[in-house]
């Protein structure tokens, strides 16, 4: 199984832009048309496309519901979405307009008993938890909530625990401190999750900067990877990095 790369839009206010570290006030304006920004990646050769609504993750609603709904008719690509889809509603909208599967953040932490009979009724193909970290002095992984502006003073590993008999088969954890940073991902984070949870399918995110700290992730059992600052800075080339991970051994 090859690991999959998954190009990424944050939408701001209609517009394709990169946070640095999730600081709303410190958005870079890439694309102003998510279309044509998806056609980009589509035309790279790109299966998946990562897309973050931003207004909805800071209002705890989906606030640019017709933006990703034009995006997913065209079915270019498979899209998965998140940022404030906190409802049973949310998700079946977005699932009804083309979207492949969504992806709860805040919701996944504070609410798991909710999450876990949305993953019964949807399906586990439908729905990522979406995991953003932070290592406290611990080194361990405290997860943060409500687009990053929160604290919750839990361990990933303890969440992830209250989801070990459910249906959950896929999960993005993205390493805050790296995110926008462009300075490699947090390798040993992986390795250690893949090894704590081996049944699950873990999307990285966060830091990575170049095809090498791509190359690097394949061999951990990563499923997937989101990238963005280091695609539209002309970082990494995206078609070149899909076809260097299409001859890179994957243990997963």
């Amino acid at each position: 199984m090859t690991m999959e790369i998954f190009p990424a839009i944050d939408l701001q206010n209609g517009q394709c832009v990169r946070l640095v570290q999730g600081d709303f006030n410190a958005a870079k304006v890439y694309e102003t048309d998510p279309l044509v920004q998806a056609l980009r990646f589509a035309d790279a050769g790109a299966r998946w496309l990562h897309i973050v609504d931003l207004n909805g993750a800071r209002a705890g609603k989906p606030m640019q519901f017709d933006v990703i709904a034009a995006v997913a008719k065209q079915k270019i690509l498979k899209v998965q979405v998140g940022g404030g889809i906190r409802d049973e509603g949310a998700i079946e909208r977005l699932l009804d307009e083309g979207v492949e599967r969504v992806v709860l953040g805040s919701l996944a932490v504070n609410n798991p008993a909710l999450v876990r009979d949305w993953l019964g009724w949807f399906g586990p193909a439908r729905i990522v938890l979406a995991f953003d970290v932070r290592m406290n002095e611990k080194n361990e992984p405290e997860v943060l909530t409500q687009g990053w502006q929160h604290g919750s003073k839990m361990s990933l590993w303890d969440i992830l625990t209250a989801y070990a008999d459910s249906d959950l088969k896929t999960i993005l954890c993205t390493d805050v401190a790296r995110d926008g940073m462009m300075t490699g991902a947090n390798h040993a984070f992986y390795r250690d999750l893949r090894k704590r949870w081996p049944s699950l399918e873990i999307l990285a995110s966060g830091g990575i900067k170049d095809q090498n700290d791509l190359l690097a992730l394949a061999p951990l059992g990563v499923a997937g990877a989101v990238v963005g600052k280091a695609i539209y800075e002309g970082r990494i080339d995206l078609a070149l990095a899909l076809k260097a991970l299409k001859g890179q051994p994957h243990a997963g």
